[in-house]
């Protein structure tokens, strides 16, 4: 590791305006707890990563916003924000439960596509991670934890076209609508991004559109989101040394309504189509055609009782279905139910306990329970604890799936894994937070492809007595409104008691060991021309089990005053050679320049 790199990273130290310090603005959670309730107040380990309009031209894809924790360890196969494998603490990427406004998004075929979101990044208002178990308020897969993709209602009319241009035949176009009365709102939203590839046979397409639709009634708020992509790439070296390519489509549909003022209903559907070529210019050698769909429904209420607490319940419904020429035609339903009691008293403590039991298959029950709480020692530092248990039913691929190196495992068992967590929260001179947490994890059934020493087929199987181990610590620092200084830092370690490593696992020995971010974000400098210019830089280092550790560092900036509002993103500076996923290499040193334009409303 070059200590150079580490340079840049501290630049917008140098560029700080020296005012004195301020309390910074107070994010709102809503997953992980029964109600929203002020980050500062929650009893477990939950990261905010924020997207405000004014720096969206300066992110590439909504997959940048999820390296800035380095908790979160993201496996990507390409760049463009539509294909790559996202684990938390260790668990697989099919451990981790990605939702769209809290309703889930996981891909029932693998969990290779819970992350193809079909919304454009600029409907994106910010990303909350629950770290840990979350079964309990979410159901299965929420076994490393839960990442809650979020949007929301447009606050001003306008309109605003996105420009933009780099190397490997990289161009953009994206469009946002927004319409704003008094008791509606209507968004309309577009994004192209494509590019030539990096190397042969990894170029890319990637299409989404969206519409969200909102109404303020005496009934209470409803939104109606839907949305659609289209993404075609080349998918060389992703799944083996074959020139493969892949098209993958979504469409989804997102409803919800308040029902007074303590009952919320939400339905979502959500189709997602798969269609695989092994050799891209000789399709009749091998290909794979799949189509899935997921139909979820829930009702949730919360109570606040007479005592200081509120009682939260609920209860959802699943229904996933699969027609492959691979993995053949299946379908399976779920239905669960919940309770969830919180006392909280703010900046004394807090207490939150609950439990799920959810029916899959032929009368089979998962139990999922939780407890957690914290207490503030003083007004600037609080402790908390949590034990949850989690679990996650096998996809389809894990079951079902058949070619001459992999093979599927109908006899497969649902994954569960119990998990504790303790860690402390300082808030100091009122514009610092720092905090650590320490965490282990127990498998039980974990799922996994494995094959024994010298042979050659990889097959899904269940083991026990994987047990995970880590820390994860971070600073942040609000210099001034809005410039943002953060460190973090996170440490894991893997104990196999049966010697599964022995046997080659295919995913599950190639997590993090150490891991850290440095990332700064805000003005450049003081005057009438430069207090218009914003910047954000990143330094991320990784010391991967499997490979060599690697850093890399990507800075934008951007204009924000004006009709046109001129950005650059610069990825990869160093010109770093990576594999995030081995075998399958990542581009160098890229550069993409654009501009905003704003042709109604704006400041």
């Amino acid at each position: 590791m070059k200590f150079w790199l580490l340079a840049p990273a501290f630049a917008g130290l140098l560029c700080a305006q020296q005012t004195t310090p301020v309390q910074p603005a107070e994010s709102i959670v809503v997953t992980g707890t029964v109600e929203p309730v002020a980050l500062a107040e929650t009893n477990r380990d939950i990261s905010v990563l924020s997207l405000p309009e004014k720096e969206l031209p300066l992110w590439n894809s909504w997959f940048s916003l999820l390296q800035l924790d380095p908790a979160l360890d993201l496996q990507q196969r390409a760049p463009g924000g539509f294909m790559g494998d996202l684990s938390i603490r260790g668990g697989s990427f099919g451990q981790t439960l990605v939702l769209l406004n809290g309703m889930r998004v996981n891909n029932v075929q693998t969990g290779h596509f819970n992350l193809d979101l079909p919304v454009p990044l600029e409907t994106i208002t910010s990303i909350e991670a629950l770290k840990g178990a979350g079964s309990t308020l979410y159901g299965s897969d929420a076994i490393g934890g839960v990442v809650n993709v979020r949007t929301a209602a447009p606050q001003a009319t306008e309109l605003r076209l996105l420009g933009g241009a780099g190397n490997f035949g990289f161009n953009q176009e994206h469009a946002i609508a927004d319409i704003v009365r008094q008791s509606w709102s209507q968004e309309f939203a577009f994004a192209r991004d494509f590019s030539t590839g990096f190397i042969p046979d990894r170029d890319y397409r990637n299409l989404a559109l969206s519409s969200l639709s909102t109404l303020k009634t005496r009934l209470g708020a409803t939104s109606l989101l839907l949305a659609l992509s289209d993404r075609p790439y080349g998918a060389n070296q992703f799944y083996g040394p074959y020139p493969a390519w892949e098209r993958i489509k979504t469409w989804y549909l997102g409803a919800h309504q308040d029902l007074g003022e303590n009952t919320q209903a939400d339905f979502s559907y959500r189709r997602h189509t798969d269609l695989f070529v092994l050799f891209r210019y000789q399709p009749s050698i091998y290909l794979n055609r799949h189509i899935d769909d997921s139909f979820q429904g829930d009702l949730r209420r919360h109570d606040k009782l007479p005592v200081p607490g509120i009682l939260s319940y609920g209860v959802e419904g699943l229904a996933e279905s699969i027609t492959s020429t691979n993995l053949g035609i299946h379908q399976r339903k779920r239905a669960s139910g919940y309770v969830m009691y919180e006392l909280r008293s703010a900046k004394r403590y807090s207490l939150s306990a609950g439990i799920r039991e959810e029916l899959y298959g032929a009368h089979q029950v998962a139990t999922s329970p939780t407890l957690s709480g914290a207490a503030w020692l003083t007004g600037r530092i609080k402790l908390r604890a949590s034990a949850s248990r989690a679990f996650r039913l096998p996809s389809f691929t894990d079951l079902y799936y058949s070619d001459p190196s992999d093979l599927g495992n109908p006899n497969l068992k649902p994954e569960s894994a119990t998990s504790y967590e303790g860690g402390a929260d300082a808030y100091l001179h009122n514009n610092v937070h720092a905090s650590v947490t320490v965490f282990h994890r127990r498998s039980t059934n974990g799922i996994d492809y494995v094959r024994p020493t010298g042979t050659t087929v990889w097959k899904a199987t269940n083991f026990d007595e994987l047990h995970f181990t880590g820390v994860e610590a971070s600073t942040v620092w609000d210099i001034t409104p809005g410039e943002r200084l953060t460190v973090s830092f996170s440490a894991l370690h893997g104990v196999d008691a049966n010697n599964l490593q022995l046997q080659q696992s295919k995913y599950t020995f190639n997590y993090p060991v150490q891991s850290g971010v440095i990332a700064w974000s805000g003005k450049i400098a003081r005057g009438p021309v430069m207090q218009n210019i914003i910047a954000r830089t990143r330094l991320g280092v990784l010391n991967r089990l499997t490979q060599n550790p690697y850093a890399l560092w990507d800075v934008s900036a951007g204009y924000t005053a004006g009709r046109v509002r001129p950005f650059i993103q610069l990825s990869n500076l160093s010109n770093t050679s990576y594999q995030e996923i081995q075998g399958v290499v990542m581009p160098g040193r890229s550069i993409v320049g654009g501009a905003e334009f704003y042709l109604f409303g704006g400041k």
